[in-house]
């Protein structure tokens, strides 16, 4: 069986490189533009073991108009749905998927809240094994479908992404498959920090002061920041690196309320509960201690958004600027738009937003919490209105006993 996590002190396994023998940058200029230019900074030791889709090399697009709207001047959003499976799942799968062959495994388990699924069916169907996908019973049926056109068998349980991630742990024993579950083996991790060596490259090696990432189970952050790391050990890059800023729904905030505890911040979070986006619902990351150690090393923050405001951020960025992000994309808006407002930021920073996936997978879901927000707009004016009748006619009565009292009197 496979060592995939540190069973000792039940901790991630990390993949280091001998960075001092690694080459120079302008080794990747003339390759394909997708995550494998990197491939040196990768896990995988030949090139014929690759399950490639053509991931990564995703584009950064400047905000002008609804950034300007608020005070910033450099907001930038690098697009995730650009990915062949439509998130940046795509990244870690492919770097899993393709470690996993060269091992010799046949056999694939993963819990997930939605795009993670589709995506390791994705890669194993390219690379011709079998995928097992076990999922909350209440992600949309999208994101189910997609996994079993893909080949995978499909579970559902009810709960969470944890609760999934139990299943799991009980199906791999019998069955002896490779575990995929997030940071319980060191090689997803690998192709998610390419995001990092893209921004870098993408902004001509420069970094942006501020990078807003939504965490759920935290590969994303985890790894840009460790791409930062090795590309100024070996000399690819040079000045300060950026503030990590971790963003959770007020659903599920398991990394802000432990922020918020250690900086002595009143946070009275208790219970995890579903969110409309998804990859933010998870309730017991194995990366979080390592997210607390991103987010104190690079003195940045973590931050929760209302289920409101991840609503109203999706529709700010399609009305305003023309961009359909997904409801995590849309969190991270709005918690550079709620740091803004209480002094963290002043607007004149250079910060890059992460939408880590389409909007098109989420749909129906935005749909339906829509209706549900006119439904309770619609039962809100009615009460208003009941109580404005209600005055009115306690108006009319006090009017006509003040009448009935002088006509008494007289």
């Amino acid at each position: 069986m496979l060592q995939t996590f540190a069973t000792c002190c039940n901790q991630p396994l990390i993949a280091k490189y001998d960075l001092e023998r690694a080459p120079s940058k302008t080794i990747i200029k003339d390759r394909p533009l997708n995550m494998w230019r990197y491939k040196e900074l990768l896990p995988v030791f030949q090139d014929d073991n690759i399950v490639s889709l053509n991931e990564g090399f995703t584009p950064i697009i400047k905000v002008e108009r609804a950034a300007a709207s608020y005070g910033f001047t450099e907001v930038f959003i690098k697009d995730e749905a650009m990915n062949p499976t439509g998130s940046f799942k795509a990244r870690g799968q492919s770097a899993a998927i393709s470690k996993a062959i060269e091992l010799g495994v046949t056999n694939c388990i993963i819990p997930t809240a939605g795009n993670a699924g589709g995506a390791m069916s994705t890669y194993c169907a390219k690379a011709g094994i079998k995928a097992t996908v076990v999922m909350p019973s209440i992600t949309p049926k999208l994101f189910r479908t997609e996994c079993i056109l893909f080949g995978a068998e499909v579970i559902s349980i009810d709960g969470l992404i944890n609760d999934c991630g139990a299943k799991v742990k009980e199906l791999k024993i019998s069955s002896e498959a490779f575990d995929v579950s997030t940071m319980k083996e060191p090689y997803r991790l690998e192709g998610k920090k390419t995001m990092g060596y893209e921004i870098a490259e993408q902004f001509d090696w420069i970094l942006p002061e501020v990078i807003i990432y939504p965490a759920g189970g935290g590969t994303g952050l985890i790894g840009i920041w460790k791409a930062f790391k090795e590309m100024k050990t070996m000399g690819w890059i040079s000045g300060p690196l950026p503030k990590m800023i971790a963003v959770q729904s007020a659903n599920c905030q398991p990394v802000v309320k432990a922020y918020d505890d250690l900086h002595g911040i009143m946070n009275n979070y208790k219970k995890a509960k579903p969110s409309l986006a998804y990859g933010l619902a998870v309730p017991n990351s194995f990366g979080h201690d390592l997210m607390m150690k991103v987010i104190a090393e690079s003195k940045g923050m973590a931050i929760a958004v209302s289920e409101e405001n991840i609503i109203n951020g999706l529709q700010d960025l399609a009305r305003n600027e023309g961009l359909l992000v997904c409801p995590e994309g849309a969190a991270t808006w709005q918690a550079m738009i709620q740091m803004k407002n209480s002094g963290v930021l002043n607007g004149s920073e250079k910060i890059l937003l992460l939408n880590t996936g389409s909007a098109y997978k989420y749909m129906d879901s935005i749909q339906e919490k829509q209706q549900r927000n006119l439904a309770k707009d619609h039962e809100a004016e009615l009460v208003i209105s009941q109580v404005q009748f209600e005055k009115r006619n306690y108006s009319l009565l006090e009017e006509e006993m003040n009448l009935l009292t002088r006509l008494i009197l007289t």
